[in-house]
């Protein structure tokens, strides 16, 4: 009897494509297998986003061209479907709606004829680190945000738990883990904080490297900070939001931290390591002039991000934002976007500059591609084996990143 297929698509955040694991771990314990292209699928599940109203379009699409290339009905889970329920009920290729709440038991639910396993992962398809899901919700209410209105409330799952998890990863074969959620500084296990679970994490035999996923400053006290810098495994490099560089902005986007809070954060990490930092920042926010746009503009030259996400602002209802005057111009918005991002990539460069000639060791991901445990992209003379960690003196910077060799 040949098996039972399966196809699951993630779109969004690194908590979906978690999720989506998730999925596809029960499914494979199960004795499923992946679908092939083209092939009817038995279990065909799209775990939507709607962060933006692209992703909400981009969510749909994918359920349209899945089912049609699959010939077969898609169960739709994820925030654009708990936000838009009735849409997608009505769309001829959903055979079924579960809401977010549900989704960790949305096999059981629709399949209880079988037995299905915990939810939890122990791969994570096509990728070297993998992405650990430690907390779900939000309780910040950015005036721009949807997610909590779809997410719900933080929840943290028990630092047991998550231990066990990552032990299973490490020995299957995984090196590196990034710590995610929708509000990963949120993190709270009884008394146990986000530093604790680090702390715990970093006792893994086996692991290698340990990444903490997009947090805001405010959440970076000084005892995460301390186990961050002293951590046997934790990498110098945090992906730390800034969002604007305007203290205006920030207090209408109901954001927790002013601009010398962010900065006073990197400073207390920036002397550690070659201790290097990612961001997002978002452009086009209601009432944001081009003295706020220019504000923002000084953080990015001050501070030598890694890598800077820019985003337009999307505008969502039922947030506070959507209702704000002052909406900027699209062709304005679009315009500052290509400006910041054109800036952060100038100074990226100079960030990578400063570490040609050293060595450091890369973990490899495809081909002949990693990254340094500060999160510097990297590109050698010849393939490696995905997964391993290998010492690599780095000899020339390029606007794709940086090229070495191993010695």
């Amino acid at each position: 009897m040949s098996k039972k297929t399966y196809k699951v698509k993630a779109l969004g955040c690194r908590t979906n494509q978690y999720e989506a694991q998730g999925f596809v771990d029960q499914l494979t314990e199960q004795g499923y297998r992946e679908a092939m292209p083209g092939e009817k699928v038995d279990v065909l599940i799209v775990n939507t986003c709607t962060v933006t109203k692209g992703a909400d379009s981009d969510s749909r699409h994918q359920i349209r061209k899945l089912a049609k290339q699959h010939n077969s009905q898609v169960i739709v889970t994820g925030c654009s479907a708990q936000k838009e329920p009735k849409i997608y009920q009505e769309m001829p290729e959903v055979k079924a709606v579960v809401d977010n709440e549900n989704k960790e038991k949305l096999l059981n639910h629709l399949y209880p004829e079988d037995k299905w396993p915990e939810f939890s992962i122990k791969h994570f398809k096509a990728h070297t680190r993998a992405f650990v899901k430690v907390q779900d919700g939000c309780n910040s209410f950015c005036t721009y945000c949807i997610i909590p209105y779809v997410r719900g409330r933080s929840k943290s799952r028990p630092v047991e738990k998550i231990v066990k998890e990552i032990t299973t990863l490490v020995q299957n074969g995984y090196k590196e883990v990034v710590l995610t959620g929708i509000n990963v500084g949120d993190f709270k296990d009884g008394k146990k904080t986000l530093a604790d679970l680090v702390k715990a994490c970093d006792q893994i035999d086996g692991l290698e490297r340990i990444r903490i996923s997009s947090i805001d400053p405010d959440d970076i006290d000084d005892n995460l900070l301390d186990t961050v810098i002293n951590g046997k495994k934790t990498c110098p490099s945090m992906h730390i939001v800034l969002q604007s560089g305007s203290d205006t902005i920030l207090k209408k986007m109901n954001r927790k931290y002013t601009k010398q809070l962010f900065f006073n954060t990197i400073q207390s990490l920036q002397k550690h390591n070659n201790f290097t930092f990612t961001t997002d920042v978002i452009v086009g926010f209601p009432g944001e002039t081009a003295y706020d746009f220019d504000e923002t503009l000084e953080v990015i030259k001050r501070v030598p991000f890694a890598k800077v996400h820019g985003f337009i602002y999307s505008k969502r209802e039922r947030t506070r934002a959507a209702t704000y005057p002052n909406q900027v111009a699209p062709n304005i918005a679009k315009e500052r976007l290509q400006v910041l991002l054109k800036t952060a990539q100038k100074q990226a460069f100079k960030l990578r500059e400063n570490h040609v000639g050293k060595t450091q060791k890369v973990l490899m991901e495809k081909d002949n591609f990693g990254h340094t445990e500060n999160f510097l992209e990297v590109w050698l003379n010849k393939r490696h084996k995905p997964n391993t960690i290998v010492e690599v003196t780095l000899e020339k910077n390029t606007p794709e990143g940086l090229y070495g060799t191993v010695g």
